[in-house]
């Protein structure tokens, strides 16, 4: 079976740490291939007003990681029903890919709101789950239950949130971005504030 991640997110915009994350699972923790699951809606931020169309959010993707073969970029969500939860996703893709075992990948702030996620039981009997660290969001590994791994991920302190801050004020934010992001950003005055 291949050994399949999924790590799911706007990626608004996608930036170097998310690929560096990226790699790093696929090097160290047993992943064949990563897959970057862009989310059009995601549930818990339905009224973003700054989220990029998702077929560019895509495309960016597509772009960050077109030196990393083992990553992929896909748009399995934007085809499931609107806002598509984790637990339905998961089970799309078991149905869809029979022959590829899951992991999901999640960061520490999102497993501390774990069980609150539409079956989260449901989710951690069929699928392993990696939680990478993020800052202020400290995970106790022994407590962790059987199939859920904390990674030993470096802490990369970039933020889509804190780029698309500098974006809007005509700022360089290219330090966070793959060049070919960067430029494309420009060019087509992505995240620029609307004044």
């Amino acid at each position: 079976m291949t050994e399949t991640g999924i790590y799911g997110g706007s990626f608004n915009p996608i930036h170097r740490g998310h690929v560096e994350l990226g790699e790093f699972l696929c090097r160290h923790e047993g992943l064949d291939e990563l897959w970057f699951m862009v989310s059009p809606q995601n549930p818990f931020k339905r009224f973003a007003t700054d989220l990029l169309d998702e077929n560019i959010r895509l495309e960016l993707v597509r772009t960050a990681i077109r030196k990393h073969p083992r990553l992929k970029a896909t748009d399995f969500e934007f085809h499931l029903p609107r806002p598509s939860y984790t637990a339905d996703t998961l089970a799309a893709l078991r149905k869809a890919y029979p022959d590829r075992r899951f992991t999901l990948v999640i960061g520490a702030d999102n497993w501390q709101t774990f069980g609150h996620w539409k079956e989260p039981d449901e989710i951690l009997r069929h699928h392993r789950i990696l939680v990478y660290p993020r800052p202020g969001y400290p995970i106790d590994a022994s407590a962790l239950p059987l199939g859920v791994k904390l990674t030993e991920a470096p802490l990369i302190p970039l933020s889509s949130t804190e780029l698309r801050h500098l974006i809007a004020q005509g700022k360089d934010a290219s330090y966070g971005l793959d060049e070919e992001v960067w430029k494309e950003i420009c060019d087509k005055k992505y995240y620029r504030s609307k004044e």
